[in-house]
């Protein structure tokens, strides 16, 4: 067999999953061996060799071979179009009934025109659109809204989903665990920064799942925002930033690494100028006994 090296940070992100399957499968992959065997090789059934997949390629450890390439624009349906696959398909009139239910009001003309998009333009079957339209509503409800995300805004996730080939249920479930996982650490951290009175600005939001992507956890960042506050005064981000690039690039992820590396790295106080003292037995030079002979003379006049 041949010998397998895992990365330091493929160590932590399958740490994080929790799941036996997940490190399974990654060790198999990593070993050589295609996918397709893994199911009789590692004795797992379809269901759970699926979503450890898309568990692997949610955390980055498991690449597509090749990206389907969207066309650049999305086809332009018509009235008749929705018409017609209302009538004649089951699946998608299903789909158009649940989703009219979450919102709680009937879809407009554009809105079921962008929701047959999803189907029949980005290819995704009915089951994988109803996850998708959930996600995006908890996704919502986690930020603090109380508000149903627009069709618009689900359809720029739709389209995430589409370039991340996302395409089966397990897949979708996989892709949703992790996303409201990082969103609920988002969250996290906003409460640590005591941010407490509005949402996060995109820019902020976007420091803090690139921090997060880094590998570095609630107890690291807030490392790195005491020391941004006891040397700024405040909430600094660029400054936060610039110190867990820091440790990033020295492979300091861990709050003891990085305690540590400080240490390490602290500067020692500046030594204290040595004097010089004179000795009694030192020998006076030719200066010093002039002076005292001056000194001596004036002592004797003043006598």
């Amino acid at each position: 067999m041949p010998e397998i090296h895992i990365p330091e940070d493929a160590v932590r992100k399958l740490l994080g999953a929790k799941s036996p399957e997940v490190a399974l499968l990654y060790l198999y992959l990593q070993a050589g061996n295609e996918p397709d065997g893994a199911g009789a090789a590692l004795n797992l059934p379809a269901r759970k060799l699926d979503l450890a997949l898309a568990l692997l390629r949610q955390m980055g450890l498991y690449q597509v071979p090749e990206k389907r390439i969207l066309e650049p624009e999305r086809p332009v349906y018509t009235e008749e179009d929705i018409a017609r696959e209302m009538a004649h398909n089951q699946s998608f009139s299903a789909l158009v009934g649940e989703v009219q239910r979450r919102f709680g009001r009937i879809l407009s003309g554009e809105e079921l025109k962008i929701l047959l998009s999803f189907c029949n333009y980005l290819g995704m079957p009915t089951e994988v659109v109803g996850m998708l339209i959930t996600y995006c509503i908890q996704r919502a409800r986690a930020r603090g809204s109380v508000r149903v995300p627009s069709m618009r805004t689900i359809e720029k996730e739709a389209y995430r989903w589409a370039e991340e080939e996302i395409e089966t249920i397990e897949e979708a479930a996989a892709y949703m665990q992790a996303q409201l996982q990082r969103q609920s650490e988002v969250e996290q951290i906003r409460q640590l920064f005591q941010i407490r009175d509005r949402r996060l600005t995109p820019g902020e939001e976007k420091y803090i799942q690139n921090w997060l992507a880094m590998g570095f956890s609630k107890a690291e960042i807030q490392m790195a925002y005491e020391k941004t506050c006891l040397n700024t005064g405040s909430l600094k981000w660029a400054y936060l930033n610039s110190i867990l690039k820091s440790w990033d690039a020295q492979g300091l992820h861990q709050a003891s690494e990085i305690q540590a590396g400080d240490r390490g790295a602290e500067k020692k106080p500046a030594q204290k100028p040595i004097q010089k003292v004179q000795h009694h037995d030192d020998e006076l030079t030719q200066f010093e006994k002039d002076a005292i002979e001056k000194l001596m003379r004036k002592h004797r006049k003043g006598d």
